[in-house]
């Protein structure tokens, strides 16, 4: 089996020790930086398995840092280290490209699943796509191809599919799809019912809850 790599990326002294030798004693290879800067280099030279980054940081924070690589096309898994877990907090990971959270003080073997869990993942697909029936999205592209076949929309099309694909089996209101569609603007619901007559040619099964909203059934 060959040996899986993690750049871990803590500043603490200490605790990057401690780590360091849990994951070696574990038979991961371990590349451990101390700031940003420094992970960054390690990221040009070497090519991961895992990302284990801290929050916080010197240089450049650690939801900076994932995000200059998501920029750079490296869809490297990444779990963040932080002692902040609130809405916010977690809502910035995710937004920048992260696959997990785990808090301080973590346990050492809730730490080990984790990692294991997301290289696993990563070693059968790390895909950007979404597939719905025969319809494939790729979220990073924003292409959709159906039976191999490219689905052509208009962008505000393309804003309605989007919200529909990305919430499968789950009720949007009314108001929160116009709200989407139109920037925080009134939309306009004539409008919104020929887009999704449109939406439904395209092979989308969604179905009209009456005064709760619309749900893209997943059949």
């Amino acid at each position: 089996m060959t040996t899986k790599k993690i750049l871990l990326v803590e500043d603490d002294l200490i605790l990057g020790e401690s780590i360091k030798e849990l994951l070696e004693y574990e038979e991961f290879e371990i590349t451990w930086a101390k700031d940003g800067n420094e992970a960054l280099e390690a990221s040009y030279d070497f090519k991961f398995d895992l990302y284990l980054f801290d929050v916080d940081i010197p240089f450049i924070n650690g939801f900076e840092l994932l995000k200059s690589l998501r920029e750079m096309e490296d869809d490297t898994p990444c779990i963040f280290l932080t002692a902040k877990l609130d809405i916010s907090s977690l809502s910035s990971g995710f937004d920048v490209g992260g696959d997990d959270y785990i808090k301080k003080p973590f346990d050492s073997d809730e730490l080990i699943i984790r990692i294991n869990s997301q290289i696993k993942k990563s070693f059968k697909s790390h895909s950007f796509d979404i597939t719905y029936k025969d319809i494939i999205y790729n979220l990073k592209n924003q292409k959709i191809f159906k039976s191999d076949e490219e689905i052509l929309l208009s962008p505000m099309e393309l804003k309605l599919f989007e919200i529909f694909i990305k919430n499968i089996d789950k009720t949007v209101s009314k108001e929160d799809i116009l709200y989407e569609l139109y920037d925080g603007d009134e939309g306009n619901e004539a409008s919104l019912r020929v887009q999704i007559s449109k939406m439904k040619k395209i092979g989308l099964d969604i179905t009209n809850f009456r005064a709760k909203g619309y749900r893209l059934e997943k059949k």
